[in-house]
């Protein structure tokens, strides 16, 4: 296979879960503007910011693009990355004792060749009390993650169920994302991948 397997994201997590594929990236982070627009639904959201991460990334065509998004869903709202230690908690707040919708955006791009998978994983937290809000957001964990936790960190303590991909809910479901590198010809297992028509 030709060309070099490009991560449109500085996210280290994406970056580990593709190791688990046997795939080391380049990492070519991208700057884009992830404020939904007004009325946006969740789902239009994270497919429109992943499309727009893929085609941000300066790659020759040769190349594998990957390019990802993630946010929760709860009541309706999208709960992206908080801003602050208070927004943080804020967050924690409304995900306690209750379950939430994760879903994550894959596109891939691959010698002309696009592919695009939105996952939705249900998510259930237990009852969080105050004192464990406040550690968690002390650890700093929250910072960067959507929906303020990181079920691979030290929130996998407040998960009582999940339904669907947990990696997905880390940032990148990996069995989607075999199935789009394969539909745009490139096999992350070595072999050859023939193109294919509709979804992965």
């Amino acid at each position: 296979m030709t060309g070099r397997f490009v991560l449109a994201s500085a996210s280290p997590r994406r970056r580990e879960l593709l190791g688990r594929l046997g795939i080391d990236p380049v990492v070519r982070p991208v700057d884009v503007d992830e404020r939904p627009r007004p009325g946006e639904p969740a789902r239009d959201l994270v497919l429109r910011l992943a499309h727009a991460k893929a085609a941000a990334c300066d790659a020759p065509v040769a190349d594998v693009v990957l390019a990802a998004d993630t946010v929760v869903v709860v009541d309706g709202d999208v709960l992206g990355k908080p801003v602050d230690a208070a927004d943080a908690a804020a967050m924690l707040r409304r995900l306690s004792g209750r379950g939430h919708e994760v879903l994550t955006a894959v596109v891939v791009r691959h010698d002309g060749r696009v592919g695009e998978a939105v996952v939705s994983t249900e998510v259930a937290f237990r009852a969080l009390d105050p004192a464990e809000i406040a550690w968690y957001v002390a650890t700093g964990e929250p910072a960067d993650k959507a929906g303020a936790y990181a079920i691979q960190g030290g929130a996998g303590a407040f998960v009582t169920g999940i339904v669907g991909s947990d990696t997905s809910v880390i940032g990148l479901p990996l069995a989607a994302t075999v199935g789009l590198l394969r539909a745009v010809g490139w096999d992350p297992y070595g072999g050859a991948a023939a193109p294919q028509v509709g979804p992965a």
